[in-house]
């Protein structure tokens, strides 16, 4: 009998790691939760946009919650990632900054965590998801701080101009509502 947490087989005929899955299984649940939200969007949808049976997403994850967090912690590693390369050897944290700006601006070209974004704030008024998320964002808030060594004042803008970003990427805003920085 073939271990299912180890790997399957594709529709070629040729063998998928359950690592594979995995992020297959996380790319359907951002699509999924970012269209539908937390309470809306059923294991079963994922599990076939993932092209997976729902008994694998039950034993990669015990709960539709714990899959929810996870994909919600797996966009906020990306954002993290995304900045910490940005300020990769810049000197000062108006360099830093202004590079994670720029970075973040990029991302927001996956409208799909913009939006799984929106769904996990909205989200957060389940009293079970709260305090995970709350805890989430406010760990990238201070690492935004970390990256950046930037003053605290200086962080709360630049979170409010991402914050910004996410509503005017949501609502497919034009250019004009962009905010322009000092050389743009």
């Amino acid at each position: 009998m073939m271990n299912m947490a180890s790997s399957t087989t594709s529709s070629k005929g040729t063998r998928i790691s359950s690592e594979e899955r995995r992020q297959q299984l996380m790319a359907a649940a951002v699509t999924e939760f970012a269209a539908n939200g937390f309470h809306a969007t059923s294991t079963t949808t994922i599990a076939k946009r993932a092209g997976i049976s729902q008994p694998y997403v039950y034993a990669l994850f015990p709960s539709k919650r714990d899959l929810f967090l996870a994909a919600s912690a797996e966009v906020k590693e990306r954002i993290l990632g995304a900045f910490a390369e940005a300020a990769r050897g810049l000197e000062t944290s108006e360099e830093r900054l202004h590079a994670m700006g720029k970075a973040y601006v990029d991302l927001l070209d996956n409208r799909e965590e913009i939006m799984f974004q929106h769904q996990a704030n909205a989200a957060a008024g389940d009293p079970e998801l709260r305090e995970p998320i709350r805890r989430d964002f406010m760990a990238l808030f201070d690492d935004v701080a970390r990256l950046s060594g930037a003053s605290e004042e200086e962080v709360w803008d630049f979170m409010a101009t991402g914050m910004l970003l996410n509503v005017i990427a949501a609502l497919d805003l034009p250019e004009q509502y962009m905010p322009q920085g000092p050389e743009e």
